[in-house]
């Protein structure tokens, strides 16, 4: 989400002379995960995976977030040099200097980022929304930054692609970011293929200032334009895993709409169940707490490789994790792949 505070001129500047954290690794590079047999039918390894929006506005937008991001880039290095760090990072709202500069400080060997600020939004609607476009409120016709996305992994990234949601896919202030969904696919070494790994920051509420009508039909037409990137973009045969700021707390009609273009198995919903047999070590309240937050993860099983959440846990949320360092928790899922141990070890890398 952007806030309207300045001339554009002056927005269009913040962050842009920080460069973009992307950095690449080879398979050779690549430390291979603990892998167990707990039967003779099959062969185990985890992956953790963290989605965190890190309120990276510069600014005007925002003021004084560089030393809490400055935080997040040191606490995330020191875990990783402790062996304690999420395998895989999806950030959102990398938009300032500071925010890249957290995630390049991070010290992942594999860094890859959305749509940039002149990324084309490719078979996008054309129809106007409803009401009417308003520059006070940000509808300027044009972006000022990029997607702010950027997906970080201690393994190598065989291959990117992205999407940019569409200019009339767009409400309020959050049209003067380029914001889209993007895919990183991870090489584990000794897993037999790829990860697919997703992340998307979507159209906000009440903070895009927009009317509701509007920024309701943004936030689905996102909906549908990233279910049909999911499905042109991803290998069936490859097991998926979406994760990203969806801004759909407490919106039962964004919900319906973007479950009616996306059937993939919520994390929330599963861990919920007991019989799941997933460790809950966050709090959540009532029979839905998937209407309780916008940072949500989903996944599906790959025709070789099936993957299911083992636990969940919050990150810099004030506890042992560390303090509260953004507007938003951290999210992060340990996910358990296994596959036929008659398909052996390797392939993907």
């Amino acid at each position: 989400m952007l806030r309207l505070a300045a001339p554009a001129s002056v927005l269009l500047l913040a962050g842009c002379a920080t460069p973009l954290p992307e950095r690449a690794m080879t398979c050779a590079e690549a430390r291979p995960p603990a892998f167990a047999a707990p039967d003779r039918e099959r062969i185990t390894t985890t992956l953790s995976v963290l989605t965190y929006n890190i309120e990276g506005l510069g600014w005007p937008a925002r003021s004084g977030r560089a030393a809490s991001l400055h935080e997040i880039g040191e606490r995330l290095a020191a875990m990783r040099k402790a062996g304690r760090a999420p395998d895989i990072i999806l950030f959102q709202e990398m938009f300032s200097g500071a925010a890249k500069q957290a995630v390049a400080a991070a010290g992942y060997p594999a860094v890859v980022t959305g749509p940039r600020r002149t990324t084309r939004a490719k078979g996008a609607t054309r129809n106007a929304l409803p009401g009417h476009s308003n520059i006070g409120r940000g509808e300027i016709g044009l972006h000022l930054t990029g997607s702010g996305l950027a997906i970080a992994s201690r393994y190598p990234i065989k291959a990117v692609d992205m999407h940019a949601y569409g200019r009339r896919s767009c409400a309020g202030i959050d049209c003067l970011a380029n914001k889209g969904v993007m895919l990183a696919r991870i090489a584990i070494p000794g897993v037999p293929t790829p990860i697919d790994i997703y992340d998307t920051h979507m159209n906000s509420r009440g903070a895009s200032r927009a009317p509701a009508p509007r920024h309701l039909a943004a936030h689905e037409r996102q909906s549908l334009e990233a279910s049909a990137f999911v499905d042109r973009s991803h290998d069936d045969s490859y097991p998926l895993i979406f994760g990203g700021d969806f801004n759909m707390r407490h919106s039962e009609e964004r919900w319906e709409n973007f479950s009616r273009y996306q059937s993939l198995n919520l994390v929330h919903r599963v861990c919920a169940d007991p019989a799941s047999g997933c460790d809950v070590r966050m709090s959540w309240d009532g029979d839905e707490p998937w209407m309780d937050t916008q940072d949500l993860q989903f996944y599906w099983p790959g025709d070789a490789v099936s993957v299911r959440p083992l636990r969940v846990e919050a990150m810099f949320d004030g506890g042992e994790s560390g303090p509260e360092l953004s507007d938003h928790d951290g999210f992060m899922v340990t996910y358990e792949l296994s596959w036929p141990r008659r398909i052996g070890m390797g392939g993907a890398c």
